[in-house]
């Protein structure tokens, strides 16, 4: 956008010649700024938690397809995020449909995608999550394919997200799978190491930048922003575990280094 700018210079020269204008263009950049980050804040959510949910599940068939035949473990996956939704009948029998129609020969995944980030107004930690999603349906038969990780990337590439973020989505996804599952039977520096993986930081990371990280991701990933944005309600309790995955990492990096 940058309406604000030009009206900003505009009254600025006005009322205080070429400098007035100078900081009237500074005051329209950042009216600019606030408004592209808020657009849609106060819009109707529906229509891109409509189209979330669609292409949640179309992508997801996608993916199980992949290598050529859906695992129970892939229908399994479906069905658990299925089930942490609370989904009714009626929405359980769509999702299972769009799910059945990303499997086809001729659905279309980048026409899909392309829409889906249209619809959200390309709100990144919403497309972020949406990510993330299909990144552990990927993961769903314990491992990750050639083909499904081929997939993953034209999903980061169309959405917007780079290689590296992408592989940084994975790495953490593991470290999280790994932390999850441990409790405290494992080494506690091995624990350690994969909390330091969920945050996508390292371990010689300064105390004020894993504060930084940790603040941004409960940030990226709050429930209640991202429904505002446009994640189904339905899918609350996923964005909540997720948080809680998060806080649980930090809470072990905290409690090494004695921070409060």
């Amino acid at each position: 956008m940058i309406w604000g700018k030009i009206l900003g210079a505009g009254f600025g020269f006005m009322f205080g010649g070429p400098i007035g204008a100078l900081f009237g263009a500074y005051i329209g950049h950042t009216f600019d700024r606030g408004a592209s980050q808020s657009h849609f804040s106060f819009g109707n959510p529906q229509p891109v938690q409509d189209k979330f949910f669609e292409s949640l599940f179309l992508v997801m068939g996608h993916i199980a397809k992949a290598d050529g035949h859906v695992s129970p473990q892939e229908i399994q996956m479906a069905k658990t995020i299925m089930v942490q939704m609370r989904l009714n009948e009626e929405r359980t029998a769509k999702a299972v449909d769009y799910f059945n129609l990303g499997k086809q020969p001729e659905f279309n995944l980048d026409q899909t995608l392309k829409s889906f980030k249209q619809v959200s107004h390309g709100y990144r930690n919403l497309l972020q999550m949406f990510l993330e999603i299909q990144i552990a349906a990927a993961f769903a038969d314990g491992g990750i394919q050639n083909s499904e990780k081929l997939i993953l990337e034209n999903i980061s590439r169309v959405l917007g997200f780079n290689q590296l973020h992408l592989n940084l989505l994975i790495n953490s996804f593991q470290a999280q799978q790994r932390f999850h599952q441990s409790g405290q039977e494992v080494n506690q520096q091995d624990r350690l190491a994969d909390a330091y993986q969920v945050l996508g930081i390292e371990s010689a990371t300064p105390d004020k930048d894993c504060k930084k990280a940790y603040r941004k991701l409960m940030s990226q990933h709050h429930p209640d922003k991202l429904v505002a944005k446009g994640l189904p309600e339905e899918m609350m309790t996923v964005a909540k575990e997720k948080s809680q995955e998060i806080q649980a990492a930090w809470e072990v990096i905290r409690k090494e280094r004695g921070l409060r």
